[in-house]
Parts: structure tokens; C-alpha cells; sequence
């Protein structure tokens, strides 16, 4: 295994995909206290993800990484999304949750090998453009660090003219950048997220990012001339054809999207197998669901939408199933851990608000096993 840190580390996700891939985490740091007590529920547990590695509840500005200097492969984490989100204000470089300024810290101090950065689609809008390029030259020139009343506009013109200039000297990294939708890599859920992935200038290593193994065309194929609908025993009268048929009846190349019902179909429903369900841990029924405006739910033989973390609107208020007859019921946790590919036996502590919010700020884990083994990859072959 190769060791890690991770900043941010939320409920786990991005931290338990790492460690499939390869890597150990040292540490994991986070400052919601709702995510901190999943990480004990689970390492109390003993469960293999988190067994080895140490919590630290707290701002991530307290944190002096001169203790990791030159120690590990990989720093990782998602800095806070809500400066960028769609459902938040866009404030990006103005909001005082933007944490990517601590994440390049994290970067100069410890010296990794290797990093990998998480966030929304949104860091990538136009509004954010002159933004999101000075994140990526902070994290490809970490030691030219901003001075005293400089603004981030004049940092980024001192970054650029370093970079055109071809300037030597001090901590380097190639950084890699690519949005990727987790749907396209397995995952039962429409979720596109940026990554920011670097390496050490000195290692010369050659990256490319997983290329998509699932898609939306061979989901449309599967339906019409494969086996989905006969898999799922769905009588013929109640298929419905996909709005976008396939051209043609060759079988694509990729596999098809996961959907929900694909992802949930061996779980009782909460609903109606109510004493099934309480075998599974955090699989009870949550009553009240409802549709509203721009909140409809996700159909239950697609991808689900991506899971909100709830911090607009109501609570989870989108994170409900969408039945072929129209009627929707709230995701359990359990099946909200199911969309985002946690394992089953990973656990979440809180009430199912806290626990959604959890799993709706929270990287796929199966998104992110693909990323890291992408990354050991690249470093083992140099």
C-alpha cells in the first residue's frame, strides 16, 4: 500500500475508493462532527477501510503538515463545493468556505508525490474560468505563494508570467484536469465532478485519466434489443422504450449506464418489507416524500440524479425513487450509500438528514478507486 493523507474527508467516500486502489491513509481531517462520528462508528467497527488511519476533528487551518514532509505518495480530499455549486450562491474566491487556498498548502508543506483534488462541475462555468486557472498554477507552482495584501488576480498574473516564462526552481507539479461523470464509470448516479490530479515535476510520470466503461446509448440498447427489462422479470406491458432509441441494432462497445433499480434490486423495499429491511443498517422508511418543482425524484430504471447533500431547499428533498407509475418515496440510507457504491457493511451515524447530507457531499467510491488506481498506476510505471 502507499501511504496518504486526506484533507476534508467528509463521510469517506473519497478516502475508502483510495484505499481500494492502493492507498493508506495516515490521516483523515475533516470538521463536520455528523462525518466524524461515521469515521468512528466505522473504525470502532474495525472496519478494514479506516482501521489504520488517524482522525482529526477540526479546521484544517490548525493543521501543521511539516510532519508529512517528504513521507507520502498522495495527498487527497474535496475541498467545500459550496463556493461553486449550482445550488449554492457562487461566491467561489469571495466565499469563506473556499478551502482550495488550504488544500495547496497541504501540498507545499508534506511534498507528495502525488495529489488528487475533488469538486463540483460548477468550479469549471465560465463565471469561474480566471478562478479555476488560478487554482490549478497554485497547485503547479505551490512554493510561489501570495503575498501580503495581494489580491488573487495579482497572484494569479505573478503565476502566469512564472509559468510563460518557464522559470525553474522550487516545488513543481503537472497538474491534470478533467470532469468525469460517474454514471459513464458504473456508478448508479448522473454525478459529473472535476478532478485535479498532480504529480511531481521530478518524476516526469505520464498520466491519462480512465477512460468511460458504461454509457447511456448501451442502456437505450440493453432496454431495446438486450436483456434489461427480462433481467428485472418487468412484464412486457409495463416496459417503457428509452426517449432515445439507438441507432441500429449493433450492440455498443461500453456497457450500459446502472440504474437505480439495477443498484437496489436485491434490497427489500423499506416500505412494504418493512421487517426485511430492518436487517439492513439504515434501510428504514422515511414517509413524506413528495414531489415539487425542479424536485421529482429519479426514475427507477435510470441513473439516479445526483444525490444532493440538502443544503437548499428541503432537506433531501431530490433524493427520493421515482416508481414507473409516477409515485415516489423517499432513498434510505442504505440505498443512498448503494447509489454512491459505498460498501453495505460501511455505516452511517446520524438521524437520515445528517446521514443524506453525508452521502449527498460524498465522491462515489467506485469513481474514486478508478482515479487512484489511475494514479498508482502512473507512479508504479515510472
Amino acid at each position: 500500500m502507499k501511504n496518504s493523507i486526506e484533507l476534508f474527508a467528509g463521510a469517506g467516500g473519497l478516502c475508502t475508493g483510495l484505499h481500494q486502489s492502493g492507498f493508506q491513509a495516515n490521516a483523515v481531517m475533516e470538521f463536520d462532527s455528523h462525518c466524524c462520528d461515521t469515521i468512528r462508528l466505522n473504525q470502532d467497527a474495525g472496519h478494514y477501510l479506516l482501521s489504520s488511519s488517524a482522525l482529526f476533528q477540526g479546521d484544517v487551518r490548525d493543521v501543521d503538515f511539516t510532519e508529512y514532509r517528504d513521507k507520502i505518495d498522495l495527498v487527497s480530499g474535496g475541498p467545500p463545493c459550496q463556493p461553486f455549486s449550482l445550488g449554492g450562491q457562487h461566491n467561489a474566491q469571495d466565499d469563506g468556505r473556499d478551502m482550495f487556498g488550504q488544500a495547496v498548502r497541504a501540498v507545499r508543506q508534506t511534498r507528495p508525490r502525488a495529489f488528487i483534488f475533488e469538486n463540483v462541475k460548477g468550479l469549471t462555468r465560465q463565471r469561474f474560468s480566471d478562478y479555476f486557472r488560478y487554482i490549478q498554477r497554485q497547485l503547479q507552482y505551490p512554493d510561489l505563494t501570495r503575498r501580503q495584501d495581494e489580491s488573487w488576480s495579482d497572484h494569479l498574473s505573478r503565476l502566469e508570467n512564472h509559468h510563460s516564462h518557464g522559470k525553474t526552481g522550487g516545488l513543481s507539479y503537472r497538474v491534470f484536469t478533467k470532469v468525469l461523470n460517474a454514471a459513464d464509470f458504473g456508478v448508479p448516479q448522473k454525478r459529473e465532478r472535476v478532478f485535479l490530479v498532480g504529480f511531481r515535476d521530478d518524476l516526469t510520470v505520464d498520466f491519462r485519466f480512465p477512460l468511460p466503461t458504461h454509457s447511456s446509448e448501451a442502456l437505450a440498447w440493453d432496454k431495446i434489443y438486450g436483456a434489461y427489462f427480462d433481467r428485472h422479470r418487468i412484464a412486457r406491458d409495463g416496459r417503457q422504450s428509452p426517449s432515445r432509441c439507438p441507432v441500429g441494432a449493433d450492440e455498443p462497445v461500453t456497457l450500459p449506464w446502472r440504474t437505480v433499480r439495477d443498484a437496489l434490486t436485491d434490497l427489500p423495499d423499506p416500505e412494504t418489507e418493512a421487517d426485511a429491511a430492518a436487517a439492513w443498517s439504515g434501510h428504514a422508511f422515511k414517509p413524506g416524500a413528495k414531489c415539487y418543482p425542479g424536485h421529482t425524484g429519479s426514475p427507477v430504471d435510470e441513473p439516479a440524479k445526483t444525490l444532493k447533500a440538502g443544503v437548499h431547499g428541503v432537506p433531501g428533498g431530490e433524493n427520493m425513487l421515482r416508481r414507473r407509475d409516477g409515485s415516489v418515496r423517499h432513498f434510505t440510507v442504505r440505498e443512498c450509500a448503494r447509489l454512491q457504491t459505498f460498501p453495505d457493511d460501511y455505516r452511517f451515524h446520524g438521524s437520515w438528514s445528517q446521514c443524506v447530507r453525508q452521502l449527498g457531499n460524498a465522491v462515489p467510491v467506485a469513481l474514486a478507486k478508478l482515479v487512484g488506481t489511475a494514479v498508482i498506476t502512473a507512479l508504479e510505471d515510472k
